[in-house]
């Protein structure tokens, strides 16, 4: 097995760890709703599920 022959500092440690960033989700509003929700993601508005501005799920009938 390989040691290290000196300890890593703490400067040169998070050097390293630099890239590790979170990233900030991209948000988008609908034309429709105007209901904020991320991209790609179909999503709940009043009992119901939209996606791409269109009604997917309609909880009102599903129940009914």
């Amino acid at each position: 097995m390989a040691h290290p022959k000196r300890k890593t500092s703490k400067t040169r440690r998070d050097k390293r760890r630099t890239h590790y960033k979170a990233s900030v989700p991209q948000i988008a509003t609908c034309p429709i709703t105007g209901e904020a929700h991320l991209y790609h993601r179909a999503y709940w508005h009043e009992g119901k599920m939209y996606y791409r501005g269109q009604v997917v799920i309609d909880k009102q009938v599903a129940e009914a």
